[in-house]
């Protein structure tokens, strides 16, 4: 009982360094804003910040376990047969039916993507995530194959789709198009982007 309480107020802790964080980051972009700034924010001392994120970019880009997690469960625990691009376009729609964030086609991506965008520490922490999420996958299309070769070409291919649906979402949100209408715009764009992959990209530009 005390384990869970603890385990509790640690994510709730998390959560409120993170939220401060993105706020100030939205206020005045990445670079404007220390790490002693946040932590005054939020009431914790910097180190105790510096506890629950080494890295002051993973503040803002705080859903990386949580994407690393639907992807590695949506390979790892398919249908017996089900190729893994199967599930993981089925991740993205669902993603996308939820109005889950991860989706990229939310309104408030706008805001997010242009401090992303802003920053080339957050540009390439972005890029370290997707490597980390692509291996994550890797290694579990490994485990069930036992071809290293073929998982490490296949979640790399599987990871672009996820990434060019996402940026694609996001560069239209930036630009300023309507958000109901990126909305709905995505599953088509998803599933450009999956077909891809699924039947191969020889005759594209053919």
């Amino acid at each position: 009982m005390q384990a869970g309480l603890r385990e509790r107020k640690k994510q709730e802790a998390r959560q409120r360094i993170s939220s401060v964080a993105t706020g100030l980051f939205l206020e005045h972009g990445f670079d404007g804003v220390t790490v002693a700034e946040i932590a005054e924010a939020a009431g914790f001392s910097k180190m105790t910040v510096f506890n629950y994120f080494p890295r002051k970019e993973d503040m803002f880009l705080d859903r990386h376990a949580e994407a690393v997690d639907l992807l590695v469960t949506a390979v790892r625990d398919r249908a017996p047969g089900r190729p893994a691009v199967d599930a993981v376009r089925a991740l993205a729609h669902r993603l996308l039916a939820e109005g889950h964030p991860l989706s990229g086609a939310q309104a408030g991506m706008a805001e997010f993507g242009r401090v992303v965008v802003g920053s080339p520490a957050l540009c390439s922490r972005v890029r370290e995530q997707v490597e980390e999420m692509e291996s994550a996958v890797a290694a579990v299309l490994a485990e069930q194959t036992g071809d290293p070769v073929g998982a490490a070409l296949v979640s790399g291919l599987l990871l672009a789709a996820v990434r060019t649906a996402v940026v694609t979402a996001a560069a239209r949100l930036i630009d300023g198009d309507d958000p109901a209408a990126v909305a709905a715009d995505q599953a088509g764009v998803i599933d450009r982007a999956f077909d891809l992959v699924e039947n191969g990209v020889r005759g594209f530009g053919g």
